[in-house]
């Protein structure tokens, strides 16, 4: 009979938490995000499509404090998905797949999406004149 007092299979409350894992997890949590999102994008095609009226809806919400903030979300989970993405076809080719690299790709994968995210939005808002 198993012992109740030990865990069948490894958990969270065994191991510490480490970047590889977040990233795992996030990558994982972002394709989820994504999808979502993908919504949106065809609620401003369908806007954009029925005329003025419709597209202002969609225009007041993604002007709104929320609708920036969604927007924002979104911009980071797909520059995330995306750079993250790009390490695993690299560790599936057989590249960075020991330890030091994995973890060195992982930071990469965090603040590469960070500086791409806030390239975009400032790129995005000194197009319109908002910056």
């Amino acid at each position: 009979m198993a012992n109740p007092e030990r865990p069948l299979s490894p958990h969270l409350q065994v191991y510490r938490w480490q970047v590889q894992m977040v990233t795992s997890i996030l990558h994982r949590a972002t394709g989820v995000i994504l999808v979502v999102g993908s919504l949106l994008v065809a609620w401003a095609l369908v806007a954009l499509a029925g005329g003025p009226d419709s597209w202002s809806t969609f225009s007041g919400f993604a002007r709104s404090w929320f609708g920036f903030l969604v927007m924002f979300g979104w911009t980071w989970a797909l520059a995330f998905h995306l750079i993250n993405g790009v390490r695993h076809l690299a560790q599936d080719a057989g590249y960075a797949f020991d330890i030091k690299g994995t973890i060195r790709n992982s930071w990469i994968s965090v603040f590469g999406s960070l500086l791409l995210t806030a390239v975009i939005w400032v790129v995005a808002m000194m197009q319109w004149g908002n910056a």
